[in-house]
């Protein structure tokens, strides 16, 4: 078992400007939050209709607005910041989410952190073992999303290929099953799913968020697509263990 807690932070960074893509969304708005409770200085990119759902931070942070593959957007957001925290999206039929990542990893400042969302069903090393229940759902959400030309699953695993093939320095966090509710604290993860601390498969959305923003400061995490799920759950309280 390749389990992993704690932060194993390479020490605070006071004072850092970090950009959150996708800003105004529940994760993106949690990332915020979070980020600012470690009083980092903001830089927030959405969707320009969809800048009243930061209203409560409007004195605390610089938003961007403009779609989050515009890559001239990208570039005046990302400018000055040494971390940038991304939510892939794969919304639409026109490479959304890979897209958002190229424009992210060409124009980001050298040496920045780069921290990337995504789901389970996203691999890096075909190592990952999924449950028959999970294949179908992806298979079946995939398709019906390019039947409706909703989303199309297949541009955010080639965002992800884009993203490991690069020398910059990214981790791609890859989420459970989310819900809503009060923090249990920093998720559990491990480097492939299929992993038993994994089984519970559920996350809360504020956690999946805090994990985001603690792989800012996380060494460990460099080239590292880890699986979380959140520490209260029965399957990390039976198998986690600390390094």
């Amino acid at each position: 078992m390749d389990a992993r807690e704690g932060s194993g932070r390479a020490g605070d960074r006071g004072g850092m400007r970090v950009c959150v893509v996708g800003a105004s969304g529940k994760l993106g708005r949690y990332m915020v939050r979070h980020a600012l409770d470690r009083g980092y200085e903001v830089v927030a990119v959405c969707r320009e209709r969809s800048v009243g759902k930061l209203a409560e931070f409007a004195d605390r942070i610089t938003v961007v607005p403009g779609a989050t593959d515009d890559r001239e957007v990208i570039r005046r957001a990302v400018a000055g910041c040494d971390g940038v925290l991304t939510v892939l999206v794969p919304w639409g039929m026109r490479g959304y989410s890979s897209g958002t990542a190229q424009a992210v990893l060409d124009h980001a400042p050298p040496g920045a952190r780069l921290v990337f969302s995504c789901g389970w069903h996203i691999t890096r090393d075909g190592k990952d073992r999924y449950t028959l229940g999970l294949r179908a759902f992806v298979k079946a959400f995939g398709l019906i999303a390019r039947l409706s030309r909703v989303a199309d699953i297949d541009d955010q695993v080639e965002a992800c290929r884009r993203i490991f093939a690069s020398d910059t320095r990214w981790t791609v966090v890859r989420g459970s099953d989310l819900e809503e509710g009060e923090s249990q604290g920093l998720p559990v993860w491990s480097r492939h799913v299929g992993d038993p601390v994994l089984a519970s498969n559920r996350t809360r959305r504020v956690d999946f968020a805090l994990f985001m923003v603690e792989a800012l400061t996380d060494d460990r995490l460099v080239h590292e697509a880890p699986a979380i799920v959140g520490r209260l759950t029965p399957s990390a309280r039976a198998h986690a263990r600390p390094e």
